[in-house]
């Protein structure tokens, strides 16, 4: 303390950022900063060497004198306005040696602007955790997407080349083509990387809390509502990425509020009269005909030109043949690591089955399949009968009349059932009674499936 220039304390004591007031034990003014201009009767330099209650006659210092005890944050009337103001003991060998008042803010205002800041990045933080805590801390990245095919190849380009801008981005394509995993690659090879990326799932949230979840309320807006009130995604995504999946599943009424904040960049809260400015960019995903909603009324024409700035297609799995054990090596590699079990090979003769099926789940469904057969596989390497069976005949089967995804449980199981009896057959040369012996079925029902089937 002792090698500090005075000019430096005395720089630090007299800032401009603080209004600062210092007396002694006996009440008499020590020092005040040329920041207290205006505030106090006093001026500055007539107050040095005056006692407090002369120079401020609503101070409270002296009290701070007496009791020793520090009050921070508290309101005070100076100039005719509100202050918001600390007052604190100087204390040496236990003894109270003087006080300084400080002020802190110079209107309520400033302080309930700062505890709504606190407020909202408190929520963005619990918001944070949620989201490490359902994603297992796993970020995705354009590294993370597996494929070697010119056709994955050609649309991880034009995701990249959305990473480099700011407009707005629809990633469309069946479920299970790994949307989500797109959205958060252009997001890591964006500008906006170290913000927040806010996903919103706009299938699970109820119609009549949307207006909530997006733009968030004031305290006491409704029942129910948080006192303090609550930040909405929009908030959250400030200066980041909101990534608004399903949106085909958006109310109508929210599909006009959502145009007016990519139109103005500003959010309203529920029961708040004053717009807030956010920075944020957009990407969408959908498994929808966005176009065909447009001709039925389902979706707002508009809206679809506002967002549909960039369109991503992401292909099916089948359509992706030749990645299929790539991907199907990629999950057995990751599974091992997880289970702590040396990495499992796969048959030749399995790794066609994984071709020639159809995937209707995409690689949500690889994923699954992958992590049965390592569960079922009683060795090092991957066999076919460690495959589900509606795999392991798709290669022997006649291929369906049309290449459209199974959308269904009830379409994956009648396409089972359907194979299942055309291979049965095949197997027994077309003996149509050992064939409904071996299904368990009734030869009247085999046939009757046959005629449903359409198989001859």
């Amino acid at each position: 303390m002792h090698n500090i220039p005075s000019g430096l304390l005395v720089t630090l004591l007299d800032n401009p950022y603080e209004s600062l007031i210092l007396i002694d034990a006996d009440g008499i003014v020590r020092f005040m900063s040329s920041a207290t201009e205006g505030v106090y009767p006093v001026p500055p330099r007539d107050a040095v060497g005056r006692h407090i209650s002369e120079v401020s006659p609503a101070s409270k210092l002296l009290g701070t004198l007496e009791t020793g005890k520090a009050e921070i944050g508290r309101s005070m009337v100076l100039k005719d306005r509100q202050r918001v103001i600390a007052r604190v003991p100087l204390i040496r060998d236990g003894r109270v040696i003087g006080a300084f008042g400080k002020l802190m803010f110079w209107t309520p205002r400033k302080l309930k602007e700062l505890y709504s800041r606190i407020d909202t990045l408190e929520n963005r933080l619990d918001y944070y955790k949620e989201e490490l805590n359902h994603q297992g801390g796993v970020r995705y990245s354009f590294d993370t997407i597996v494929g070697r095919s010119d056709l994955i190849r050609r649309t991880m380009d034009m995701a990249r080349q959305a990473a480099e801008v700011d407009s707005p981005v629809v990633i469309t394509g069946e479920s299970g083509t790994g949307k989500e995993l797109f959205a958060h690659a252009i997001h890591q090879a964006s500008r906006r990387r170290d913000s927040g990326f806010i996903k919103v799932n706009c299938s699970s949230i109820p119609a009549d809390l949307f207006e909530a979840e997006l733009f968030g309320y004031e305290g006491g807006s409704f029942t129910g509502a948080r006192k303090t009130g609550k930040p909405g995604k929009f908030e959250l995504a400030d200066k980041g990425t909101i990534f608004l999946d399903e949106i085909g599943e958006m109310p109508h009424s929210m599909q006009v509020k959502l145009m007016r904040v990519l139109q103005e960049k500003e959010i309203d809260r529920i029961g708040s009269s004053r717009p807030r400015n956010v920075d944020f960019r957009l990407i969408c995903a959908t498994n929808r005909d966005l176009e065909k909603m447009i001709r039925t009324g389902g979706f707002r024409l508009d809206l679809y030109y506002r967002i549909n700035v960039i369109n991503i297609k992401l292909p099916a799995l089948r359509e992706l043949k030749e990645d299929v054990p790539l991907i199907f090596g990629h999950f057995l590699e990751k599974l091992s690591r997880d289970s702590k079990r040396s990495v499992l090979t796969v048959a030749p003769e399995a790794v066609e089955l994984l071709k020639n099926y159809a995937w209707p789940g995409n690689i949500r469904e690889l994923s699954n399949i992958a992590e049965r057969a390592m569960i079922l596989s009683g060795g090092d390497v991957i066999e076919p009968e460690d495959l589900p069976l509606v795999v392991r005949i798709a290669s022997t089967c006649p291929q369906r009349q049309t290449e459209e995804p199974i959308s269904s449980l009830k379409g994956l199981l009648e396409e089972t059932e359907r194979r299942a009896i055309v291979e049965t057959l095949q197997k027994t040369g077309n003996n149509r009674a050992k064939t409904a012996q071996i299904l368990g079925i009734h030869r009247t029902g085999l046939y009757q499936k046959m005629k449903k089937y359409k198989i001859d």
